[in-house]
């Protein structure tokens, strides 16, 4: 790392998937970049301590690194013995850099030589890094290591799109709307005096004109909503057009999907479902409900703030004493 970076952040993450896809990323990384590091590392050791010769070492074997940022060497105390080389030229302010405090020199290095630091932001750039590591030896004993920086975005990663998990999860929202709940009730907002309608258009719009997604806003009498044929951007739709079915004419006829995952016929129940949990109590009521059809998920955000993500069969497996904990 350089001297201009953040810490990696402690965050746990409670998403197994996405562990997992991050641990494939690494894995990935570490089989690109080992073997070429070991063998500049190797080079390294030929040179050692000798400034200029480790400064043109690492500017000869930049080219097998081309999305690297920076090199640079560093003795056993974490101290750089060389300049930073780069693709710019060769940065002699970082001579001398005492290194030993980042977290990846508290870390110990394994028996390969090789470690991959976790991924930060750097203070001047404020990009995702990252750093590897390499043991330089000479003569068989350890007298340093190879330092390489990266920028996230420069590196070959597999990229392949991380799947977003398809279970419940619970999400505890404002505490000071939460310890407040009871102080407060329903008041009926405009789209609550047109629900069966606006229930109606909206299910028209999924099953009939290509919405594929659509979040109702109860209290603020709104719905956002996108379509399969401009699935990057969302339209805002007030409450007049809501109830009125002169909409479907700018939304082109479309069959349903074939591969949603919300059959055409349980998209009223979803709905359905929304009206009961937004009018069924004065003071636990649904403040938004959204229906994705394609990864069949139903998300919800009550007036205690909390919020749900689920698949909609499971959804429509509770009903309102189940919500309301009775």
């Amino acid at each position: 790392m350089t001297d201009t970076e953040t810490p990696p952040s402690t965050v746990l993450r409670d998403t197994p998937a996405l562990e997992a896809g991050i641990n494939q990323q690494r894995e990935a990384l570490s089989t690109l970049l080992a073997k070429p590091l070991a063998r500049i590392a190797a080079q390294c050791g030929l040179v050692w301590p000798q400034r200029e010769l480790l400064n043109q070492t690492l500017a000869s074997a930049l080219h097998e690194l081309p999305y690297c940022m920076a090199l640079y060497a560093m003795d056993t105390r974490g101290l750089q013995i060389c300049d930073n080389v780069e693709h710019t030229g060769v940065h002699a302010e970082h001579y001398g850099r005492d290194r030993s405090e980042r977290p990846y020199m508290r870390n110990a290095v394994p028996a390969s030589g090789f470690l991959l630091s976790d991924a930060y932001l750097s203070l001047r750039a404020r990009r995702p890094s990252i750093t590897a590591i390499q043991v330089i030896r000479r003569d068989g004993v350890v007298v340093g290591f190879l330092g390489a920086d990266f920028d996230l975005r420069d590196l070959p990663l597999t990229r392949r799109l991380y799947d977003e998990p398809r279970h419940w999860q619970q999400l505890r929202g404002d505490p000071a709307i939460r310890s407040t709940v009871f102080q407060q009730c329903r008041i009926d907002s405009e789209m609550d005096r047109r629900i069966d309608d606006v229930l109606y258009m909206l299910e028209a719009l999924i099953v009939n004109h290509g919405v594929f997604q659509g979040t109702l806003h109860f209290s603020s009498s709104r719905a956002t909503v996108w379509l399969v044929e401009d699935p990057f951007r969302y339209r805002l739709l007030d409450l007049a057009a809501l109830v009125d079915p002169d909409i479907c004419l700018v939304y082109p006829q479309r069959d349903y999907p074939g591969d949603a995952l919300v059959p055409a016929d349980q998209v009223r129940l979803v709905l359905q479902g929304f009206r009961d949990l937004r009018l069924g109590d004065e003071t636990i009521y649904l403040r938004s409900g959204s229906l994705n059809i394609f990864n069949g998920m139903v998300a919800l955000t009550f007036s205690c703030d909390g919020s749900h993500y689920m698949p909609y069969a499971e959804f429509l497996d509770h009903d309102m004493p189940f919500w309301l904990g009775r």
